[in-house]
């Protein structure tokens, strides 16, 4: 993953409700899996390695962080197990085809939680996180950043 994905995904952390943060897992998982994918068509089998494992990460926090409360919990256990289980054989047998099928089989879960993400309306997770504001100044062709009332406490002192 590139230092731009991981401040683009900090950014949108920062700044995001319940719904979008599955969304946001979603999408980091989706870049492992590209970034392995990309890793194996080059022959680089550590880096290939590393990204499922990765996945597999993203994929073991999902399982953790379901609510048994709900009927769905159960059906969207089996399919995490599923991946998971998609992406050591993977490793096991240094084939890119299982993070291609493991894309496929996330691909209906992600839209599903994008959607339900458009319609929640719930405050953000973090309270008094800097604001952010890009736009073009000055500089032909770039794009700066601001953070707004950098000068404010966030609710805490060191």
């Amino acid at each position: 993953m590139t230092q731009e994905k991981k401040q683009e995904f900090t950014r949108r952390l920062s700044c995001c409700n319940r719904g979008e943060l599955i969304v946001i897992m979603y999408d980091i998982l989706f870049t492992y899996l590209d970034d392995g994918i990309e890793a194996n068509e080059n022959g680089d089998y550590q880096e290939f390695k590393r990204n499922a494992g990765l996945a597999q990460q993203v994929v073991r926090r999902l399982m953790d962080d379901l609510d048994f409360n709900y009927e769905i919990a159960g059906s969207l256990y089996a399919e995490y197990q599923f991946v998971n289980k998609l992406l050591a054989m993977a490793v096991c047998k240094n084939t890119s085809q299982n993070l291609q099928d493991t894309k496929r089989v996330l691909k209906n879960l992600y839209d599903a939680f994008v959607e339900a993400s458009r319609q929640d309306t719930s405050e953000p997770l973090m309270g008094h996180a800097q604001q952010i504001v890009a736009g073009m100044t000055y500089h032909k062709g770039s794009l700066t950043e601001t953070l707004q009332d950098s000068e404010s406490s966030r609710g805490f002192l060191a």
